[in-house]
């Protein structure tokens, strides 16, 4: 979908659209899956202002439309931050960038998300489309399509590389506020995991606690070499030999 709007037009901005629909989240993992990946990229393209990960976040595509709700989404060449009072909605007539990806979590009440939305979205022209569904047990919990010729094709392997991100996707048992269970990663070329902050952050208090104990080992073992020189010299003198000789 080429971003194309009538300048002339008095088009709403962000301000000026609902930024919320009211529709509950309906599944926690809707929430805390995206809020994942969002914080792993704010790590790992810690340097970077050219991007934005929006969550839950409403995608106005058509001012006489009501805005499309991924669950998450990524956008490349867009400024992260706009201003103090951050996005209130991504709105395609101001940001003039397609999102590169959209990511749904799929809950025990389906919303289109194989059907419906894979259309919209490929109709719109976003490159990638990941759709989550940890409640499969035979097929693919993770599928990752790409657009090409104006379909999404499937790709294959896990995890999942995404050569124009430099990123790969996949899932893996991990630790994550807690809860231990099947989330959603993000993968160098090697398809090694990049770490959430608090894995980077258990990392960091281990190699401390390795150091204090390597730390602790040195002191004693001077002390046990400073107490034998001490009793070798008190051995020598009882037998009257000068221990500095």
């Amino acid at each position: 979908m080429l971003l194309k709007y009538d300048t002339r037009q008095c088009l709403p901005s962000a301000e000026d659209l609902p930024d919320s629909d009211d529709t509950p989240v309906d599944n926690e993992l809707q929430d805390l899956i995206p809020g994942l990946l969002k914080t792993i990229l704010a790590l790992i393209w810690s340097e970077r202002m050219d991007w934005f990960f929006g969550v839950d976040m409403g995608i106005y595509y058509d001012p006489d439309k009501p805005a499309i709700v991924p669950d998450g989404f990524l956008s490349i060449g867009v400024p992260r931050i706009i201003d103090s009072d951050l996005r209130l909605s991504y709105v395609l007539w101001e940001e003039q960038k397609l999102p590169i990806m959209v990511l749904e979590v799929v809950s025990q009440t389906r919303r289109g998300e194989y059907t419906q939305k894979k259309q919209e979205y490929a109709e719109l022209g976003i490159l990638y489309y990941v759709i989550y569904n940890p409640l499969r047990k035979r097929k693919q919990k993770l599928e990752v399509y790409k657009l090409e010729n104006g379909k999404y094709q499937l790709l294959p392997g896990e995890a999942v590389w995404l050569s124009e991100l430099n990123l790969g996707i996949g899932r893996e048992e991990g630790k994550y506020q807690g809860i231990t269970r099947e989330w959603l990663y993000w993968y160098d070329e090697q398809r090694k995991r990049y770490l959430t902050a608090e894995e980077l952050l258990q990392q960091e208090r281990e190699r401390a606690e390795f150091e204090r104990q390597r730390a602790e080992f040195e002191r004693k073992k001077a002390e046990s070499e400073r107490l034998r020189s001490q009793r070798l010299e008190e051995i020598l003198r009882s037998h009257g030999i000068d221990p500095n000789i």
